[in-house]
């Protein structure tokens, strides 16, 4: 995919985080940059990080998003029971203002990707609310190269959902993409050839602290790392 999304902590609006400025940046509805003299928890009535079970029913809720996703998008686009072919995939339905073609399958995916977030945030959103991070956008610092939570949209990453530590999305616990295939060839392996489209999609990522593992969620295979 090639669109991105407007930034925003979809999942909750506390999950605002220090970042390479020591801003606190706040991904937003507004997506706003929120200058804190002193940030206070409180008492912490939730642990850090989620365990093992949790992630994993996060990750069950994730592929049941994405499945639900492709098949609510082709039943309205098609018709019941129908999906695209790869001519309808390959069609160019028109051009983004740098005079791009913009395909129907990135059209698809973009209404897949949207269909997926608001079951997440519907599903996921009031159980993990200070662990999850919808499309945060993080960049990177001129003088060190490194990686945090950014309002800047030059040289930035911005993955599709992370799972981080409690109200800081600065530290990841795990890195997640949706991918929603349109050709034949590409459902029948989403991976690619040699597994070549998941490095190309996830290997950006390597260059966040602690973005492993890095996951891609896939309505043929789930979760693929």
């Amino acid at each position: 995919m090639t669109s991105r999304y407007e930034q925003s902590c979809a999942l909750h609006p506390a999950c605002a985080t220090p970042s390479l400025s020591g801003e606190l940046v706040a991904p937003a509805v507004l997506n706003t940059t929120v200058k804190v003299v002193q940030t206070v928890r409180g008492v912490l009535t939730l642990k850090d990080f989620l365990d093992e079970q949790e992630v994993a029913q996060v990750e069950d809720i994730l592929v049941q998003c994405a499945r639900d996703a492709d098949f609510q998008v082709n039943e309205r686009e098609y018709g019941r029971g129908k999906v695209p072919d790869d001519n309808e995939c390959e069609r160019v339905v028109r051009h983004d203002r740098d005079g791009g073609e913009v395909t129907r399958a990135m059209e698809l995916g973009t209404m897949k990707h949207a269909e997926a977030f608001a079951c997440v945030e519907r599903r996921l959103g009031p159980r993990f609310p200070e662990h999850l991070s919808r499309e945060p956008r993080y960049g990177r610092s001129p003088s060190t190269g490194g990686y945090a939570l950014s309002d800047r949209k030059k040289d930035s990453l911005v993955p599709d959902i992370v799972l981080h530590f409690m109200r800081d999305a600065n530290r990841i616990q795990r890195l997640y993409d949706f991918y929603f295939p349109c050709t034949r060839q590409k459902k029948s392996n989403p991976l690619g050839e040699a597994e070549q489209t998941l490095r190309d999609k996830l290997g950006k990522y390597e260059r966040l602290p602690g973005a492993h593992p890095r996951s891609l969620v896939t309505p043929q295979l789930g979760i693929s790392r």
